[in-house]
């Protein structure tokens, strides 16, 4: 017989220790997470603020977020489900409408710390690379990027929300390298592809060629777009309209729905009495 070496011995074993969970999941870079979360000794427990970026099949979630020993909170979110309300019914998770939460988030966040006169970003989207001024009084409000487990690619949607963090006045160390628009073969950002990006200029011209070349997949593909009288020429007016209604309110709106009714399915007296006859019972 083939001698077979006991790797996993009993040493082995005893010393093996468990990974955390969200790492097993695969949910979480501790590694990434712990050099975001580290905040020096002479900060004196002050909160290190990260933006945090995340997507789903429908939607786009940013939010500011500080840890602490009891776990993380987050201090402000925005989600693009909530663009209808500022004129954005259609693409929901495009580049475009990243930075439109993105930029619907540093707003709010700005608002809630009463800093929003002071520190009005970037109020016309350019493309260009825009990094806020510090004013006399108070520091702008600062915050690192965590883009979780996304592969940090050239022309990521997460950098569009940086890029609308950035417009709306947060102060986010980055480099223009990993914008929409940016050639590897010259070093630089082309700021007229970044800004056809930003206004949705990238969603146009498929949905032109698509209605050229295949209109009954333009049908299909482009159903929505269609039902709300949405037309190719309109995309950048529309994304302005949502820019300034962005500007003007930032706030929560709040939930006109009613909560879900709750069944009772016990008795709160007859669930106090027998947790009460319970631990008579377990008296030593």
């Amino acid at each position: 017989m083939v001698f077979v070496k006991n790797q996993k011995t009993r040493a082995y074993s005893k010393r093996f220790q468990v990974k955390f969970k969200r790492r097993r999941q695969g949910k979480t870079d501790y590694r990434a997470r712990l050099r975001l979360t580290n905040q020096d000794k002479n900060k004196y427990n002050t909160p290190k603020y990260r933006f945090v970026v995340r997507f789903t099949n429908k939607d786009v979630t940013a939010q500011i977020v500080y840890a602490t020993i009891a776990g993380d909170i987050v201090m402000a979110a925005a989600y693009s489900h909530e663009l209808p309300r500022y004129g954005l019914e259609v693409g929901l998770t495009n580049y475009a409408a990243a930075y439109c939460t993105g930029l619907l988030l540093a707003r709010r966040v700005l608002k809630c710390r009463d800093l929003d006169q002071e520190y009005e970003g970037n109020v016309e989207a350019t493309g260009e690379d825009f990094s806020v001024e510090p004013a006399d009084e108070r520091r702008p409000f600062r915050a690192l990027l965590d883009v979780g487990l996304i592969r940090t690619t050239t022309g990521n949607r997460v950098f569009g929300a940086l890029k609308g963090a950035l417009d709306g006045g947060l102060d986010i160390p980055h480099s223009d390298k990993r914008f929409a628009g940016f050639k590897k073969d010259e070093k630089q950002l082309d700021a007229e592809i970044h800004r056809k990006y930003i206004y949705g200029g990238h969603v146009a011209d498929y949905m032109k060629s698509l209605a050229d070349e295949e209109p009954e997949k333009y049908q299909s593909h482009f159903s929505e777009y269609i039902k709300k009288g949405i037309e190719i020429d309109d995309m950048e007016a529309l994304y302005k309209k949502v820019h300034a209604a962005i500007r003007a309110d930032p706030t929560v709106a709040k939930s006109t729905k009613e909560p879900p009714k709750t069944h009772k399915r016990y008795n709160p007296k007859k669930l106090m009495s027998m947790r009460t006859t319970t631990n008579e019972c377990n008296r030593p």
